[in-house]
């Protein structure tokens, strides 16, 4: 979330530390069913609603101007959490979803598990397969970002694949949708898809994290808005 003052999370480092040079930091919420709180994951384990809870924390704590930048799930999470808070301006879903009120991350999704994917149903939990993550998601980043990658990669709860959202932030909130057109893990053809619902859309060549190989194009979105 990109906002007039505060901290970035270390998934968006290297994109939040060019905004911060002019004046706009920004502040990544942890996410409970990521296991990001420290809480256990899994049955039983916190969901979307404890993530729309984390980042709606975030966005009311204070009145400046925000821009709120949702990533993949993000999209999820912050249709919810964003829906109705005063100082939310804009929205920036990057290779991500637009959920109408009553869908979860399954309506996206096909029949069959996407084939990265390392489900654990009697732990509750999925994750992406190791040797998947890089080349799926991380081609066009260098090396020392794909080991980091690699060792903060952790599963997530399964709930959260079937929990629905309760509010479409989006319908109300200026939205502009980021296509990654190289991304393989949400090929661009289904993300133009989901961009049908953003009031604005823009395609960047990179892959499935552009804040992690293209952080100076993605800071340029962000200020534009």
């Amino acid at each position: 979330m990109a906002k007039g003052s505060s901290r970035s999370g270390s998934r968006w480092h290297r994109t939040g530390e060019l905004p911060a040079e002019r004046g706009v930091a920004g502040e990544a919420p942890a996410l409970p069913s990521c296991g990001e709180t420290g809480e256990v994951t899994g049955a039983g384990g916190p969901g979307l609603a404890e993530d729309v809870a984390a980042v709606r924390h975030v966005l009311t704590a204070s009145d400046e101007p925000t821009v709120v930048v949702a990533h993949s799930y993000g999209g999820t999470v912050t249709a919810q959490a964003a829906a109705g808070v005063d100082a939310v301006h804009h929205l920036l879903l990057v290779s991500s979803y637009l959920p109408e009120e009553g869908q979860s991350l399954s309506s996206f999704g096909g029949e069959e598990p996407a084939p990265f994917l390392d489900i654990d149903p009697e732990a509750g939990t999925f994750t992406v397969r190791p040797d998947a993550l890089a080349e799926t998601f991380l081609q066009d980043c260098d090396p020392r970002i794909r080991r980091q990658a690699a060792d903060r990669t952790a599963p997530q709860s399964l709930a959260v694949l079937e929990q629905p959202v309760k509010a479409a932030a989006w319908r109300h909130v200026p939205s502009t949708y980021l296509v990654c057109a190289q991304d393989r893990g949400t090929p661009a053809r289904l993300q133009r898809e989901y961009a049908g619902r953003a009031g604005r859309v823009v395609e960047l060549d990179a892959g499935h994290h552009p804040f992690l190989s293209r952080p100076a194009a993605v800071r340029e979105v962000i200020l534009g808005l």
